[in-house]
């Protein structure tokens, strides 16, 4: 890609992040799957570890996606709900697999898993 179709393109997928980001945290709904969504910030990252001068401070890689509406009352969870990453085949999840094996030095462990159901 040329310099400047890179730089247009940079813009493209942060305008368009951020068009869905308003979506989903501000009016609480969605245009495009949440795959398609994952496609498009990896291919923002991408661009920008490519060419780190059209990274910006700004850039939707450089935060979470949004503020959360203030329309519910705020829980504390007894357990942190944190997100581990986006898997999409079994060869990502046997790579996952042998990282938790490699950082648990082969100690016994086992997993439950349940599906993830976005937004509100």
């Amino acid at each position: 890609m040329a310099s400047e179709d890179v730089k247009e393109r940079v813009q493209w997928l942060s305008d368009t992040i951020e068009y869905h980001n308003n979506l989903y945290y501000q009016q609480d709904r969605s245009e495009i799957s949440d795959f398609e969504f994952d496609k498009l910030l990896e291919e923002l990252i991408e661009l920008e570890n490519n060419h780190p001068e059209l990274k910006s401070a700004l850039s939707p890689t450089q935060r979470v996606g949004g503020t959360i509406t203030k329309d519910f009352e705020t829980v504390t969870h007894e357990f942190p709900m944190l997100s581990l990453g986006n898997t999409y085949s079994i060869e990502e999840l046997i790579e996952f697999d042998k990282r938790v094996k490699k950082g648990l030095q082969d100690k016994s462990y086992e997993y439950f898993a349940e599906l993830k159901f976005d937004g509100v």
